[in-house]
């Protein structure tokens, strides 16, 4: 019997990756109008400078082991106080410039200013644009009252909460949110799984996993034999962990959670 469902935050009810893709298309359309640079170009090669520049920092294993990629660090504040999170917040505007201007380099440009620019831009244009599917208020209108609902999320509380803010009506269907950098490990860590049972007050054959991340979502809720539903928007290709379920449409939950209450 289902009494509790374990929901994943981004790419799972919020749209994270549009958000992130049409800040960079905005940020990247300035770089066209001043310097007549391609934007899908100019992207690749920001998104590329960002990746190696995070990789250099002290603080990678900590961002890999709460689970926060590079892309957020181009427009999280990290105000959280524990952890690495105050090193990664002095670090945040020197990354952020750096990368854009790197960018910039990469083209044979050399405008640190003009880097610094596209810097302050980006987080404006991704607070600017939150997306969320179409069915995911409908679902969990649905679901509300019925079972015991968690958000379990990778990253920093703050960011994770500002993305809450910005789409204030999610975190209200929620009896808890658990955040990785809050507990101090992400998913796929078996740990946060069962930090997840236990707030629910539920065993782990009570509660379903929904997300998105194969790698995260799917292979944790495994590691503990919770089962689990793989949404599956853009069809992509299965590596070798397996979910219990696979859906293309969060409405597709129903049926399964039907099925499992039979």
């Amino acid at each position: 019997m289902i009494k509790g469902i374990i929901f994943d935050l981004d790419d799972t009810l919020l749209w994270d990756q549009k958000s992130v893709q049409v800040a960079f298309n905005n940020t990247c359309k300035l770089a066209e109008t001043k310097y007549g640079i391609e934007p899908v170009e100019f992207e690749q090669a920001v998104r590329d400078a960002a990746r190696k520049l995070y990789e250099s920092y002290d603080t990678y294993e900590f961002t890999k082991l709460i689970g926060i990629n590079p892309f957020e660090g181009l427009w999280g504040n990290f105000l959280d106080e524990h952890d690495q999170f105050p090193k990664m917040r002095d670090n945040s505007p020197s990354y952020r410039k750096n990368a854009w201007t790197l960018g910039l380099k990469a083209f044979g440009i050399d405008d640190p200013e003009f880097g610094h620019q596209l810097a302050e831009t980006f987080p404006k244009e991704r607070k600017g644009n939150p997306f969320v599917y179409n069915e995911t208020f409908s679902v969990l209108d649905q679901l509300n009252g019925k079972y015991k609902l968690l958000l379990l999320t990778n990253g920093s509380p703050d960011l994770q909460h500002t993305k809450l803010s910005i789409t204030p009506k999610i975190k209200d269907y929620f009896n808890q949110i658990l955040i990785s950098g809050d507990f101090g490990k992400g998913k796929p860590d078996p740990t946060i799984f069962e930090h997840a049972l236990s707030l629910m007050e539920l065993k782990k054959e009570e509660v379903i996993m929904v997300g998105d991340n194969l790698m995260t979502d799917i292979l944790g809720s495994n590691r503990i034999g919770m089962k689990n539903v793989w949404i599956n928007r853009h069809d992509k290709e299965r590596n070798d962990v397996i979910p219990t379920y696979e859906i293309a449409h969060l409405e597709e939950l129903f049926p399964i959670i039907d099925s499992l209450n039979e």
